[in-house]
């Protein structure tokens, strides 16, 4: 052990779609604890545990030495992308990344409404949308640039009273209290894509929620509807210029206008405390064509023509739900919408480079492929360290 080099650090992993993200920490450390780059790390941690007091061995007896791995900010498993992951003293950084900016790529396809927001749920509604086009959705984009309010999912894992709000759902129930909108900042939001209908394979799911989920989903859902989509305040007296169309909610910083109402209400996201600012009034026009354009329940239409959909690339703040933009996209518009495809093509500074990301399938590979590109991107963390403290 004496003089080996010991590796920790952070890097990023490219998660593939229909794995959680504690998953490809459970993969990592399946691949790392018998590898020989991070065998002096469990050496020496072994070593460290030997020299604990009595109490703190016994303690720690029935606990397996694992390499410590975290990461900086959960994937759901519709998405592919960047996971920032630590390992060893790295794991110590990794809050750092939880409030950074991220870039998406997300595929919303019009015409439905699920009670995940996305294909992976169950359809609670449906509405027309043979009036979308692209122009349409390039000016309803316009409303959700900048700084704005956004509603987290309400149907979400987001906890309220200690308890997730599709667990809520999954009981009929209504949640106890109201899921208030938060502050989010979008710098840049752009169609990459536009998708005729009949021209592409994305789809709606095909099953339908139970008629008990769909009852509080069409009251949740209705009180959704009746909410503006509003800017986020600026200025610390909380006035702003308004922006015209209808919108929501976000998981993110807290304001000092909201941080009482944030208290009351105990909602949790991923670690982070929930604020709730107060809602403000959209202009009539909004309001009336929302009211004109009321989704209809699955039962009340059927489609006669494949929706059409529209590939949007965006960079955000901390907090920010695509998810939720799907779902306001396509209410903006006097329709539904859900999210279809999602990647995280950037978080901080990783990207989805090839030379600058570990693919997941290189652990299956063996040790022989995955360890020179693990130690570089760990060797190459080292010295960005080294450079900033110098710097300092």
């Amino acid at each position: 052990m004496s003089g080996e080099k010991i590796y920790e650090g952070v890097f990023a992993v490219h998660k593939p779609q229909g794995v959680t993200s504690a998953d490809v920490i459970r993969k990592l450390q399946h691949h790392f604890n018998p590898s020989e780059l991070f065998r002096p790390w469990l050496e020496t941690e072994r070593a460290k545990r030997n020299r604990e007091s009595n109490f703190q061995r016994r303690r720690r007896r029935s606990q397996r030495l694992d390499v410590k791995i975290g990461h900086g900010g959960t994937l759901d498993p519709l998405a592919t992308g960047v996971l920032v992951t630590g390992v060893g003293k790295g794991t110590k950084f990794l809050n750092d990344f939880l409030g950074c900016t991220k870039t998406y790529e997300t595929v919303v396809i019009f015409g439905a409404e699920t009670d995940s927001y996305d294909r992976l749920g169950k359809i609670v509604r449906r509405a027309p949308y043979e009036h979308i086009t692209r122009e349409a959705v390039e000016k309803a984009l316009e409303q959700f640039r900048g700084k704005i309010m956004q509603r987290p999912p309400i149907f979400s894992a987001l906890k309220v009273q200690g308890k997730k709000l599709y667990e809520y759902a999954r009981e009929g129930k209504e949640p106890p209290i109201e899921i208030q909108s938060r502050p989010v900042e979008v710098t840049d939001l752009r169609i990459v894509e536009w998708y005729e209908p009949g021209t592409h394979e994305y789809t709606w799911p095909e099953e339908e929620a139970p008629a008990d989920e769909r009852a509080v989903a069409e009251k949740l859902l209705a009180k959704d509807d009746s909410l503006p989509i509003v800017p986020a305040a600026d200025d610390a007296d909380g006035s702003s210029k308004r922006k015209s169309p209808p919108a929501e909610g976000s998981e993110g910083n807290e304001t000092t206008a909201s941080n009482a109402a944030a208290k009351k209400q105990k909602v949790s996201a991923e670690g982070e405390a929930a604020s709730a600012p107060e809602q403000t009034k959209a202009p009539e026009a909004v309001e009336e064509a929302t009211t004109k354009t009321k989704p209809e329940s699955a039962e009340e239409m059927k489609p006669l023509a494949p929706p059409p959909a529209v590939k949007i690339t965006m960079t955000v703040s901390s907090g920010f739900y695509v998810r939720s933009l799907a779902h306001d996209l396509g209410k903006a518009l006097g329709s539904c919408g859900l999210m279809s495809a999602l990647v995280r093509s950037r978080q901080a500074d990783y990207t989805l480079e090839p030379d600058k990301i570990l693919e997941y399938k290189d652990l299956d590979a063996g040790e022989e492929v995955w360890g020179p590109k693990v130690k570089g991107f760990l060797e190459e963390w080292e010295r960005k360290r080294a450079a900033e403290k110098r710097s300092n």
